[in-house]
């Protein structure tokens, strides 16, 4: 029994796509991209940033290979050319420290402008190697099982992380 690819999951490991992800923006871009594609116009909405910027940074995350071009359509000032991701998730095996801190930033830049309540938890526990495999497991599976609702309805960030601390 051969194993496919899993197409939804794009592994990042050149040094292109590292640089690409380390600003926020970017990864915010990468953000609003998850549920469908997007005009540099919408986006720039979306996201309270200026046009070029929008369009400068789907630039650079476009020549690393994580978003590309989805159609067209024509308007009354010419034609919105629209972006998507180029996979559902990306799989960081090395994550870098530029690139964490973005992504990181990006949150708190979400979380800023989220117009409703958040919750944020940080909480150190004593886990066994083994404990903590089970915990990671079981983080996935919550993340991965949960059912998304229909269109229309408000889209949430979920960032869940579990790491070892340094030195212990």
């Amino acid at each position: 029994m051969s194993h496919q690819p899993d197409e939804t999951v794009q592994r990042i490991s050149t040094a292109l796509q590292h640089s690409a992800l380390a600003h926020p923006l970017r990864q915010r871009l990468l953000f609003a991209l998850s549920g469908r594609p997007s005009t540099i116009s919408r986006l720039a909405a979306q996201l309270g940033v200026n046009k070029g910027s929008v369009s400068h940074h789907l630039r650079v995350l476009s020549e690393a290979g994580l978003v590309r071009g989805a159609g067209t359509r024509q308007v009354r000032g010419g034609t919105e050319k629209y972006f998507r991701r180029t996979a559902e998730r990306f799989h960081v095996a090395e994550p870098q420290a530029e690139g964490t801190a973005a992504l990181l930033g990006a949150v708190a830049q979400e979380l800023d402008r989220s117009p409703g309540g958040h919750t944020l938890a940080l909480r150190h526990l004593r886990l066994s190697p083994a404990k903590a495999a089970r915990l990671a497991e079981a983080l996935a599976a919550l993340v991965d099982e949960t059912e998304e609702d229909a269109e229309g309805e408000p889209v949430h960030g979920l960032l869940v992380t579990l790491y070892q601390q340094a030195g212990t």
